[in-house]
Parts: C-alpha cells; sequence; structure tokens
C-alpha cells in the first residue's frame, strides 16, 4: 500500500500562494528572496527525497507548472521527475501536460483511495495546495513535510485554510536545511499521542 507525502514549501505563517512570483500576488516570489542561499542545499534535499518516491500526486495546475519548468532540464532531480510515474487529479483535462502521466478524474477520495491500493511507496504531492487540503480533509495524507522559509507575509492562501475540524500530528523529523531553512516531517496517520 501506498503512502501520501504531501511535500511542500511555506513561510512562517502558512502561506503556500505563488512561491516562484509567477502568479500575480503581491507577495509572490517569496521563495528565491527569502530562500536565497540555502536553494542548493534545499535542492539537494529535494532531489534526496525524489528519488525515494514512488510517484508523484498533483493538481491540474501544478501538472501544467512542473511541464513547462522540468520537461526540458536533465539534472539527476529532473530526470528522476521527469521519469517517474505522474498522477493528475483532474475534473477537466483529458491528457496530462506532464510526460508519464495519467489523469485521475472523478470522485479525488476514491481515486486517491485506489491509487494507494495500487502503488508501494511514497506517493509524494508537490504544490497542489487545494489537493493537498482535500487529501488531509479526507485522511488520505499519511505524512506532511514542510520546509519552511523565514518569512511572514501577512496574506495570501495557507496552506490549512478551511480544514473544517482538527487533524492530530505527531512530529517525526526536524532539521535545518543550509542556514536558514527548517524542515518539518509529521505524522498524520492519527497515531499522535495528545492526551
Amino acid at each position: 500500500m501506498g503512502t501520501i507525502v504531501i511535500s511542500t514549501n511555506v513561510t512562517l505563517d502558512g502561506v503556500v500562494q505563488d512561491p516562484d512570483g509567477q502568479e500575480g500576488f503581491a507577495h509572490g516570489g517569496w521563495f528565491g528572496r527569502f530562500g536565497g542561499a540555502d536553494l542548493p542545499a534545499w535542492a539537494a534535499h529535494e532531489t534526496e527525497e525524489a528519488m525515494a518516491a514512488a510517484a508523484l500526486l498533483l493538481g491540474r495546475r501544478s501538472d501544467a507548472w512542473f511541464a513547462a519548468r522540468w520537461s526540458e532540464r536533465t539534472d539527476p532531480w529532473a530526470n528522476r521527475l521527469n521519469s517517474m510515474p505522474k498522477y493528475v487529479v483532474s475534473a477537466t483535462l483529458e491528457k496530462a501536460a506532464w510526460q508519464n502521466s495519467t489523469v485521475l478524474s472523478g470522485e479525488v477520495v476514491q481515486q486517491v483511495s485506489k491509487l494507494k491500493a495500487e502503488i508501494d511507496g511514497e506517493i509524494v504531492v508537490y504544490a497542489s495546495y487545494r489537493l493537498t487540503r482535500a487529501l488531509i480533509e479526507h485522511g488520505l495524507a499519511d505524512q506532511l513535510r514542510l520546509v519552511t522559509l523565514p518569512v511572514v507575509l501577512g496574506t495570501g492562501e495557507r496552506l490549512f485554510q478551511d480544514i473544517s475540524a482538527a487533524r492530530p500530528a505527531r512530529l517525526i523529523d526536524v532539521r535545518t536545511i543550509g542556514e536558514g531553512l527548517v524542515f518539518y516531517a509529521y505524522d498524520l496517520t492519527g497515531n499522535a499521542d495528545h492526551s
């Protein structure tokens, strides 16, 4: 059985919107501006994660974003992402933009539950914050991995916006990446003891 791993970059105040500045958000581009000298260490961390993953799970917009930026790259991280199986959740797509992708249409919970049953290993979710919320909301996410950048934006789309109920989490790893980024990993399977 597969494990759904949410892997995302986030500001100290939980903003995930427009990290590269391409979405028109007033504070967009925060990732490059505040990641700075730590970006090579971050890339090494992300490469390691991708090498261990069995597949990627993405929303429609994230599929298009990655396809436009990664399809022609040839470094080890890009080679792994381009070659691995990818699943794109969408009610409107007939064909995904990124190579080696399969569109999952229909009811999200049913499609992702089926995917988890069919794939052994980690199924990593990059970006895709709307999909991430749905996976957390329906108890399908098994692990949350956050790379936190040292900035508070004060506004913007937040990762945990509109989650309807408390979700227990257990810290399973924390470390610095470079000098200023912090990596947190949480188990979301409900095995947290909060008594």
